[in-house]
Formats: structure tokens, C-alpha cells, sequence
């Protein structure tokens, strides 16, 4: 099931290309858990999140993928698998690891959304969030969080804020980089680490690694210091 989506977006190598990025920009900060999100709906960011947690699991490193977008959850409907019990149930009922994850394989494991709350972003950015993410450092290698995109809610922040680093999903020839620009700033705002921005539905997709800093230098607002 997963390989098929890595058909979908980017090639397995663009992914193992991003993967390497990641652990390059880890020298100095350790990226243990990294936060998926994109400027506007539709740009590929839970395929994203979902290919970058398999491809990091086949480095024999311990996974766990959250859906925590508790407006649009979609990462059960990739996977087909249940979204019964997931993140809120986990949360809000402080329910055990063995009942709210689920294992993929030996090495990647999944958390959905679980029911869709009235008030997701006083969950994510509950103090009850940061200490499942902490309990969850304690478990797994890496932990890929696929969120909201930027421009819609204050979601992605507020877990952006819980994270390490965070990647910003654009697709190519769908999204109008002044919106791009404009999502970049709304994190900054709150002084993330932004990691990169992930090129995604390249024409050229086999430069996703060149592609991945080049065109996260052109999109940054002027006037700014480089990031690596």
C-alpha cells in the first residue's frame, strides 16, 4: 500500500534524496520529530509525510506517523487502516500506546486522528500534546507529524512549535508563491525551524535534492538570512 503512493507524488529516490537532507541538516539539532505542512489544501503533504516516515523506516530506525489533522484527516483513507481510535481519543480519554497506534511493519507505526473534536487547535496546542510527543521521543527514532496547511488554520503552528523542524509542501505550477511567501512568514512569526520546502509534482522530479534548496531559496521573503 505505501509504495504504491510513492508512485504517487515523488520517486522513492527523491524521498531517500529528502531523507538525506534531513539528517544533513540535523548536525547541529537533533530533527526527531518533524512537522508536514503545506501553504493551502492539495498540495501533497500527507503523501508526503506519509513516504518520508516509510522511507525513514527503511534506514531500520523506529517511526511513528501522526495524522494531526484533525479537520481533514486522510492518512487512515491512504493506508487503509482504522481511524476508530487515533489522537484525540488518545488524548482526551489518556487511553494506552497499545490502543491508539497501530504497526504497519516492525518499524513504522501510525497514529491516526481518531474522532473529529469541536476544538482541534486547543488540542494540538494542549500542554496534554507536548507530553504525548515527549513520551513518544522516549520510543521512536523519528516522529513525522503531518498537520493543517499554514493558511487555513493555526493548527501546523501550534504543533510546529512542539516539533524540531518543520517542512513546507509546495506543489509545482498549483500554488501562487505569494501565498507560499506569505505561509513561510506566518512561521516565522513564531520562530520555528523551518527545514526546507519540499518541491512536489515536479516535471523533473529525479531533482527533487537540488531542487529541494533552490527553490526554497527563491520563495523565501526578501530581505531574510538563508536557513539550511
Amino acid at each position: 500500500m505505501i509504495r504504491r503512493y510513492l508512485k504517487e507524488s515523488l520517486s522513492s529516490e527523491a524521498y531517500r534524496s529528502l531523507r538525506t537532507n534531513i539528517q544533513y541538516s540535523s548536525i547541529d539539532k537533533n530533527l526527531q520529530i518533524i512537522v508536514v505542512t503545506s501553504s493551502i489544501p492539495g498540495e501533497g503533504k500527507s503523501t508526503i509525510a506519509l513516504n518520508l516516515a516509510y522511507s525513514m523506516s527503511e534506514m531500520n530506525k523506529k517511526v511513528l506517523l501522526i495524522d494531526a489533522d484533525l479537520r481533514r484527516p486522510t492518512i487512515h483513507k491512504k493506508l487503509n487502516i482504522s481511524n476508530l481510535v487515533g489522537l484525540t481519543d488518545g488524548i482526551i480519554q489518556k487511553l494506552e500506546l497499545k490502543d491508539i497506534v497501530q504497526k504497519i511493519n516492525d518499524n513504522l507505526h501510525v497514529m491516526t486522528a481518531g474522532k473529529i473534536p469541536p476544538n482541534p487547535a486547543e488540542i494540538v496546542g494542549s500542554e496534554a500534546m507536548t507530553v504525548l510527543l515527549n513520551y513518544f521521543r522516549e520510543i521512536y527514532d523519528y516522529i513525522i507529524v503531518d498537520t493543517p496547511p499554514v493558511l487555513s488554520v493555526t493548527d501546523s503552528q501550534l504543533l510546529a512549535l512542539k516539533a524540531d523542524g518543520t517542512l513546507l509542501v509546495v506543489r509545482e505550477g498549483f500554488v501562487k508563491a505569494k501565498l507560499v511567501r506569505l505561509a513561510y512568514e506566518e512561521l516565522e512569526k513564531v520562530h520555528v525551524n523551518i527545514v526546507g520546502t519540499v518541491l512536489n509534482d515536479s516535471e523533473e522530479k529525479s531533482k527533487i535534492s537540488s531542487e529541494y534548496y533552490y527553490k526554497y531559496e527563491e520563495i523565501r521573503p526578501k530581505g531574510r538570512n538563508k536557513r539550511g
